[in-house]
């Protein structure tokens, strides 16, 4: 009985059919490669590459020149394909799971983002990329992406639901909370690299760890780009704290110990990329990097954060029950062998 149980979902994670899985999936890979592609545009001063909008130097098509093409393939990928499967996603959830409000907040929030996302792309091109602007048009992508991490999780695994996990316990017991904080950090940690770029500072130090020597410069575009490097310092141990208590032990579940672990070989992939950016004199190619490792560890730590909250407070999940009817020397099965024992 104990292991029939342990193989049902939990009370409350209902889980959504295959085709919407399939269709969250699809919309959330597109929007990661949108971010990484405006990425793209940003690191290789591509920006302008058109400088109207919605049409490229007067034509529905862009001239035959590097940054026009790569500025135009932006705003294909997010017109024809991006948009699309967002209104597709949103008006599917409304129609076929209305009743599940972890996917039609989110749903309706990616919707608005992007049209959002839209009005200041247009505004950024017309007013020649101010750079505040420029900082909100990436967080709104980025927020964006954190919508559609959140449908993808919640069609998979079920809602969100709150209360104490069924496997945390000692130095698990703040891992949930913390998994919040580390998500929340990341972002802000985005954010700052983008002010580097749109402050002109990216170029300011040229070498790595140090800046030109000094460990704290006088200079500003040198201040500002060092302050970048300790604010992904003092967030890198954060995280990497609560990455590596995701996947140590083995009472978690397979889910969280897989995007733990992916979170943090992302982490220290994108540190050692944007020092190699530094040793490379700033190459298009790391400076792009850096910024695909960086939204992709907001994606991992994101995703971790709501995995951990679709679990059930009361029942436990399919994972965690399969342990412990298997023997494994989890707290619920030690607590029943002492009571046994009297």
């Amino acid at each position: 009985m104990a292991v029939a149980r342990a193989g049902r979902a939990a009370p409350g994670s209902r889980r959504a059919g295959s085709w919407f899985r399939g269709l969250t999936l699809v919309t959330f890979i597109s929007v990661f490669a949108l971010v990484v592609l405006g990425g793209v545009v940003r690191v290789t001063g591509s920006g302008l590459g058109c400088p109207d909008w919605p049409l490229c130097h007067g034509g529905l098509l862009p001239p035959l020149e590097t940054k026009a093409i790569i500025e135009f393939s932006h705003r294909f990928v997010a017109s024809i394909l991006v948009g699309p499967l967002i209104i597709v996603t949103c008006l599917s959830a409304w129609v076929f799971q209305r009743n599940e409000r972890w996917l039609i907040v989110p749903a309706t929030a990616a919707l608005v983002l992007l049209v959002l996302q839209a009005l200041l792309g247009g505004y950024t091109v017309l007013n020649e990329l101010p750079g505040i602007i420029v900082l909100v048009h990436l967080a709104v992508g980025q927020g964006l992406l954190g919508c559609l991490t959140l449908m993808t999780v919640v069609a998979y695994r079920g809602p969100l639901r709150g209360g104490p996990r069924p496997w945390t316990g000692g130095k698990l017991r703040r891992f949930p909370s913390l998994s919040i904080v580390a998500a929340a950090v990341v972002f802000g940690l985005l954010l700052s690299g983008s002010w580097v770029t749109i402050s002109g500072s990216t170029g300011a130090c040229l070498d790595w760890p140090l800046c030109n020597g000094d460990a704290f410069p006088s200079q500003r575009l040198q201040m500002i780009h060092m302050v970048h490097r300790y604010v992904a310092l003092v967030i890198g141990l954060l995280v990497l704290y609560t990455l590596h208590l995701g996947f140590r032990g083995s009472v978690q579940p397979t889910p969280v110990r897989a995007l733990s672990l992916a979170g943090a070989a992302l982490f220290v992939g994108q540190v050692l990329v944007g020092a190699g950016a530094v040793w490379t004199d700033f190459s298009q190619e790391f400076r792009a990097l850096h910024l695909a490792l960086a939204t992709g560890v907001w994606a991992a730590v994101a995703a971790l954060a709501f995995v951990v909250y679709t679990e059930s407070a009361k029942t436990g999940n399919a994972e965690t029950g399969s342990a412990e009817a298997g023997g494994s020397p989890a707290r619920g099965h030690t607590s029943s062998t002492r009571t046994a024992n009297g």
